[in-house]
């Protein structure tokens, strides 16, 4: 209510002596400031979730540095554990001058955004430096995950160049196609835009956007640069090089699962709004804890079926495909985590688990060489989370989260039609035409050029000792009792940067 009515309003209850009019302007000036002051808290309240959803987000660049580093053999460790720490550095630098004005610069048109080049005008309403560097921690996600993709055999260079290209250019454009108020696939589209098939993608924490565009791009790097050296034998047969740390690739999986409370939940921005009437507990409070729960069962479940799976298929209980597993489960709900029933999650989890298990199957079969599985977990992973969405999603759960379009259409099985799984079939063949017209020539520039593969000799040696200075474990074997006399043989195994640096297991058969 205005101050002026307000103000009007109560001076026909005051009577006698007095100013009556002073008076109800003085109590409706207390209440605006009341009312002002509830404003600010709110949204204090929602930039400090939205700022502590980036910190859980940004935690994952740790947790993919652990688990590339157990992933790939002990002599690139330096090598992969840089190209992680390089992703958030080149990334943060060319989401600020190009990547956020293209993915949510607007207004502009339906395919890239044209406002805030080097943040300029921020901040503006919707638009404050929280969800800038909450979309700059997405932004380098995906990245990381296409480095896992070429890892043990690239050029550092070329890590770089292709960084800074898909976190600066190809990630913002699909970003900006699903998230962007006036993208042309975007379920949130503003309303004075058509939707695609009157419902727009439903691409919650970036399934699509994030995991299959890292995913596709991964695909494209692995297949132009070839296998590593030794990944098939001379008639074909596949030959495991295994990672070199299980307890990397664990720590890494859990710092991982810990920052998508981050990824998911967090993908609401804003946690201080109602659903209902005020003082119910339908509100986005509970929207946000709901996600929680699918992200945790599908992962959970995807888990569990891939160590079975596994079991069933190899014979043993492998705690790296259990990792991998998790994490596929974790990539397939982020797309319709807010949008589905705790049951619907359990199913994608068991089913992502399948197709990562028949991914890696199909990989090995056309001699497909990921280090990480990346393309397999992220892409096909992703991919079906995109489909499950369509298939899953519940009517009021997206008319809460995507409101303002009266008979949106939501997902097939759940008696919605078959509308929201089109426009998801489109989205998909968007995604992967766009990445593929894009990276997959740098790529092959790349290739031409000599920038992207190492030479045979540094591949068999190890990037850590031909290209960063040396092994990222030094320590040396020594044998204090042998000068001495005494009871020799004990020997004490010390970690140290001596002059001299040994590799672990420098005496054993080398290891291709």
């Amino acid at each position: 209510m205005a101050m002026s009515n307000c103000s009007a309003n109560l001076a026909g209850f005051l009577t006698g002596a007095g100013n009556a009019t002073g008076a109800a302007s003085m109590i409706c000036d207390q209440f605006d400031s009341v009312s002002n002051q509830f404003l600010d808290t709110g949204f204090a309240v929602d930039s400090t979730y939205l700022l502590f959803s980036t910190y859980l987000v940004f935690a994952m660049q740790l947790g993919f540095a652990m688990l590339c580093a157990g992933s790939v053999r002990a002599k690139n460790t330096m090598n992969i554990m840089l190209t992680n720490v390089l992703d958030a550095c080149a990334g943060a630098l060319f989401y600020y001058l190009f990547g956020f004005a293209f993915a949510f610069g607007t207004p502009s048109n339906s395919f890239i955004g044209k406002q805030f080049f080097g943040l300029n005008k921020l901040p503006e309403t919707g638009f404050d430096y929280p969800f800038f560097l909450y979309q700059w921690a997405f932004a380098i996600a995906a990245a990381g995950i296409t480095s896992g993709s070429i890892a043990e055999r690239t050029q550092f260079v070329a890590y770089l160049i292709y960084s800074a290209f898909l976190t600066g250019f190809v990630y913002p454009v699909v970003s900006h196609w699903f998230w962007a108020a006036d993208g042309w696939a975007g379920a949130a589209r503003g309303s004075n835009h058509s939707v695609l098939f009157n419902s727009g993608v439903i691409d919650f924490a970036g399934s699509g956007v994030v995991h299959m565009v890292g995913g596709i791009a991964g695909l494209w790097g692995a297949l132009i640069e070839g296998p590593r050296i030794g990944r098939f034998d001379h008639a074909g047969r596949s030959v495991a090089l295994r990672g070199h740390s299980a307890t990397l690739v664990v720590l890494g999986t859990f710092l991982l699962w810990f920052g998508w409370y981050g990824f998911n939940p967090g993908s609401f921005t804003i946690i201080d709004k109602s659903y209902g009437p005020s003082g119910s507990i339908n509100g986005q409070w509970s929207a946000v804890g709901r996600t929680a729960v699918t992200t945790t069962l599908a992962g959970s479940v995807a888990g569990l079926t891939t160590l079975f799976g596994k079991r069933l298929q190899t014979g043993h209980w492998n705690v790296i495909d259990v990792c991998n597993g998790l994490l596929g489960g974790f990539a397939a709900i982020t797309s319709g985590c807010s949008v589905v029933d705790p049951w619907a999650a359990v199913i994608c989890g068991f089913v992502s688990a399948w197709v990562l298990i028949g991914g890696n199957m199909l990989a090995a079969k056309l001699k497909f060489d990921d280090p990480l599985e990346a393309t397999q977990l992220h892409g096909g992973c992703g991919m079906w989370g995109i489909i499950f969405t369509a298939l899953f999603a519940r009517e009021k759960y997206v008319n809460q989260v995507y409101p303002g379009r009266p008979g949106r259409p939501y997902g097939l099985f759940m008696g919605g039609g078959g509308r929201l799984l089109g426009a998801h079939i489109v989205g998909i063949l968007a995604i992967i035409g766009w990445v593929s017209a894009t990276m997959g020539p740098l790529f092959f520039l790349l290739k031409k050029l000599g920038l992207l593969r190492i030479s045979a000799e540094e591949e068999l040696s190890g990037m850590d000792m031909t290209r960063h200075g040396g092994a990222a474990y030094v320590y040396n074997d020594e044998d204090p009792g042998a000068n001495e006399g005494g009871n020799g043989g004990v020997s004490s195994f010390m970690l140290r940067s001596a002059q001299k640096k040994v590799e672990p297991g420098a005496n054993a058969p080398t290891q291709v």
